[in-house]
């Protein structure tokens, strides 16, 4: 596995983070734990977890995008979720899950903090909150790839793509995305040519721009318009998550135990 340290290895992550999930650890959670964190560069098609392969490092993604796959006998590889920077990859193994059931390749390169799963396990032990927005984190990811089975199903191709490249956008946080047609072809389980004549359309209509290896979302209401209500769903369960542990925190900063 391709990997880069932006920093000394062997120093701390001293930055505050932009990963959502970081940002909501209470400060006194924050200042032990960031300590262990390490900001690496991910690489695109990087393979962070495979299937059935131990789980070493817990990732927080910055502005990298990750791609949960599953690898299918006939050597086509379908996308069930993504993982961004409202979310964390690896974080079930210092519950006790030791393995991954899905592959994890990084689809937009970026940076993610980092750290080795005993470290996040010693957090998790001594902080009840970092315990709490984990496991709700895993719901929506489970919440996301179930929307992703249920869409995969029943909604066309063009409204599967648009939801896919609004959501990218915001786990990436730009609307510039490093992605190739024949990557979201192989990701939605379609041929390429009928990806590249669904991208041809959404240019023509103003509403992205795409050149060899690079999307541009042009406008995003006309994009939302042509999404399935997935996007919407999959988004509001993320920002319900953070909203809930936004508000957890602010309730126990305002209680008299707190103020003592």
């Amino acid at each position: 596995m391709q990997k880069s340290h932006l920093n000394n290895p062997a120093e701390p992550m001293v930055v505050a983070p932009t990963n959502f999930l970081l940002a909501e650890l209470p400060r006194t959670v924050a200042h032990s734990f960031m300590s262990s964190l390490k900001r690496d560069a991910l690489y695109q098609h990087q393979v962070l977890i495979d299937v059935r392969e131990p789980i070493r490092r817990v990732y927080f993604p910055v502005n990298a995008v990750i791609s949960l796959i599953i690898p299918l006998s006939n050597g086509q590889d379908v996308e069930t979720a993504m993982v961004g920077r409202d979310g964390v990859l690896g974080a079930l193994a210092a519950l006790g899950a030791k393995d991954s059931v899905s592959q994890a390749v990084v689809q937009i390169p970026g940076e993610c903090l980092s750290c080795e799963v005993e470290a996040l396990t010693g957090a998790i032990a001594d902080t009840p909150e970092l315990r709490s927005i984990i496991v709700s984190h895993e719901r929506a990811l489970l919440a996301h790839a179930q929307q992703s089975a249920a869409c995969n199903a029943i909604h066309n191709l063009e409204s599967r793509l648009a939801w896919r490249l609004l959501r990218a956008a915001d786990l990436h946080g730009d609307h510039e995305l490093l992605l190739t047609q024949e990557y979201l072809a192989q990701m939605l389980g379609a041929r390429r040519t009928t990806v590249t004549l669904i991208a041809q359309s959404l240019q023509e209509a103003d509403i992205i721009k795409y050149s060899r290896g690079r999307i541009i979302i042009c406008d995003r209401v006309k994009l939302q318009n042509v999404a399935c209500e997935c996007y919407r769903a999959v988004k509001s369960n993320y920002e319900a998550l953070l909203k809930e542990k936004l508000n957890d925190h602010m309730q126990a900063a305002e209680s008299p135990e707190a103020a003592h």
